[in-house]
């Protein structure tokens, strides 16, 4: 069974919740676990090209969401938020970033066997 991160923060809240969910996710990885992400509220931003680091913040959360899309962990975004939520707002997504639904992201929930949100 799998563990599903949800991430509801804006990437760059002058916090490093996102920093630290993003390195989790990596850690579970790392050690063979299936990880799935799902992308709502101000978090969407995080999959967007434009979400660049303010001056002085040495972590990219859009590199780091990337990287861990190449290794196969699937993400997806919540629809309705991509239009609705961040600085961004209808800006477009990166490849990767998976178009989703809350039907979708409840099937996630009852599928996986822990749920996280950052």
């Amino acid at each position: 069974m799998a563990i599903l991160i949800i991430f509801n923060r804006q990437p760059y809240d002058n916090t490093d919740v996102t920093w630290n969910g993003l390195r989790l996710v990596d850690k579970l990885v790392e050690r063979g676990e299936e990880v799935r992400i799902f992308l709502m509220n101000d978090a969407v931003d995080m999959a967007r090209d434009s979400c660049k680091p303010p001056a002085g913040y040495d972590q990219d959360l859009s590199k780091m969401l990337k990287d861990l899309i190449a290794e196969e962990v699937p993400v997806k975004v919540c629809g309705t938020c991509m239009a609705r939520c961040g600085i961004y707002k209808n800006e477009p997504y990166f490849e990767g970033a998976e178009h989703s639904t809350m039907p979708e992201l409840a099937a996630w929930v009852v599928d996986s066997e822990k749920v996280i949100t950052f």
